[in-house]
């Protein structure tokens, strides 16, 4: 925690905005061979995750796959990189970091991942997969726990 992070653009779109953009992607896509193949693409859209930070220490263990970590907490809001060695968990991340990444810690822990159940993904998964996004979810909301009650103090609440 902590790691300074590429600066990347604060997103555009609001969380449920981003959420609606997911669902509509997958609704658009004739069937779950398609919708896998664009997970694919996602991941390897995803930044260059930077090599000195694929340590253990940022290794999310649990996941079967290789799941590599970081995030840094500045101007109030969270940022987030992550990379796997899995193709369609990467993917799985780069979903993750279009709702979460660069939100402010309150909005991080009001946010449920209804894209998941809505796109299908919570059903289609299979369970190492789905193992693996919960606890990507849970380490998200930890750190938005960690840094909630600073947003709250620095916005004057």
């Amino acid at each position: 925690m902590g790691v300074p992070l590429q600066a990347r653009p604060a997103p555009t779109e609001t969380v449920a905005d981003a959420q609606r953009s997911i669902v509509d992607s997958f609704r658009y896509l004739e069937d779950w061979a398609e919708r896998y193949q664009y997970l694919i693409e996602l991941g390897r859209r995803l930044p260059p995750f930077p090599e000195k930070e694929r340590i253990e220490a940022n290794r999310l263990h649990g996941c079967q796959a290789g799941v590599w970590f970081v995030s840094d907490y500045r101007d109030g809001k969270l940022h987030f990189e992550a990379t796997s060695d899995s193709a369609i968990v990467a993917g799985l991340i780069a979903l993750l970091l279009k709702v979460y990444s660069g939100r402010r810690p309150d909005q991080v822990l009001a946010t449920s991942p209804a894209f998941i159940d809505e796109t299908g993904l919570g059903e289609h998964l299979s369970p190492h997969r789905a193992n693996g996004l919960s606890l990507m979810l849970a380490r998200i909301r930890t750190l938005a726990m960690a840094h909630v009650s600073d947003n709250l103090a620095g916005s004057g609440a």
